[in-house]
């Protein structure tokens, strides 16, 4: 088994639209990695929602983003500097906008946020079996 910082990965972003692509495929490369090729594609849509959330709703678009392997599936989390927590709310179907976080919700096994030091944090949750290698 790997040593815990290899289980771990974290990249400064500033975000902007040009640049999900490239992290997206930077989520895919170190999930496979880790034997949790299943999970590839849900992890980079709920990246892509929280990091566009990021871009849309904080003042410099500076964040942090974490990936964590775990036992059960993966983890990842986005930090901010907006205090202000998001509150997912019913979307209006209509609207080009306004249903992130209901889709991160109906994707993703558990999500949260919570205020830290350096402003908030939304992460997600994805389940699956043993990464490959674990059984």
């Amino acid at each position: 088994m790997a040593d815990e910082s290899s289980q771990r990965y974290e990249q400064r972003l500033r975000v902007d639209p040009r640049i999900l692509a490239g992290v997206r495929r930077t989520v895919a490369a170190r999930l496979r990695e880790w034997g949790r090729g299943e999970l590839v594609g849900p992890a980079a849509m709920c990246v892509t929602e929280l990091l566009s959330n990021v871009y849309k709703h904080t003042a410099t678009a500076d964040c942090l983003l974490t990936l964590q392997n775990l036992p059960h599936g993966v983890r990842a989390a986005v930090t901010d500097p907006e205090p202000v927590l998001p509150v997912a709310k019913e979307p209006d179907h209509l609207s080009e906008t306004g249903r992130g976080l209901f889709l991160l919700g109906e994707t993703a096994d558990r999500w949260g946020a919570l205020p830290v030091a350096e402003g908030k944090e939304v992460w997600f949750e994805l389940d699956a079996g043993p990464a490959a290698g674990e059984m």
